[in-house]
């Protein structure tokens, strides 16, 4: 990883969460906060408040669990794509960068959650687990179980229920991407992609 290094031997690096895309915070390392993250796993950065390394997390539990590091194409920034179980903010907040509307910022929690438990809990103790080992014709099944119980919901037009339904129906959509190991990055792209079509495209859809 050949880096620029300012004149204070920093580097800024931009935090992303690999389940939801969204980026978590900014902040700078040096060459032996940089290599800290390679050895451990976690994101380390360089505090130049208290002129030492900063272990994220490590006194506020807001662990930032790596997944890929790597720089930009000048070599001045460097991009952490992390799990992120408990958020990156010190206000508690899942990103240092507001959200757009607290249901993005929940469906990106779900997100990592559930990828953190496949990953790493047993059957026994996670549903999501149990459910991930269980194959991809069991998960889909669930969806259209669960969508038939929006439909009715809808149907019935009582918005407490309807809310509850589409939460089932949207966690188990989840469980279908992570278990197809489509990203959820993957499905925001193409949004993205539809949202520039012209409007005339086709298969537009806005």
């Amino acid at each position: 990883m050949g880096l620029k290094f300012n004149a204070d031997g920093l580097v800024p690096v931009v935090v992303q969460d690999a389940a939801s895309g969204a980026v978590l915070m900014m902040a700078y390392a040096n060459a032996e906060a940089l290599e800290r993250t390679r050895a451990t796993g976690r994101a380390h950065f360089w505090s130049r408040r208290r002129q030492e390394i900063w272990d994220k997390g490590a006194t506020s539990g807001q662990v930032l669990e790596l997944v890929d590091m790597q720089a930009d194409c000048d070599g001045d920034t460097v991009l952490y794509r992390v799990r992120a179980p408990h958020g990156a903010c010190h206000t508690g907040a899942f990103s240092c960068f507001g959200e757009t509307g607290p249901e993005v910022g929940e469906l990106g929690r779900l997100w990592a959650t559930m990828a953190q438990r496949i990953a790493t809990a047993r059957a026994e103790d996670s549903y999501t687990r149990r459910l991930y080992e269980q194959g991809i014709d069991r998960v889909l099944r669930k969806v259209g179980e669960e969508t038939a119980e929006f439909l009715v919901a809808c149907k019935n037009q009582d918005p407490t229920e309807i809310a509850a339904e589409a939460a089932d129906v949207l966690y188990h959509l989840w469980a279908a991407l992570l278990t197809a190991g489509v990203p959820l990055a993957r499905v925001s792209e193409e949004l993205k992609r539809r949202r520039e079509q012209p409007v005339a495209s086709v298969g537009n859809r806005a």
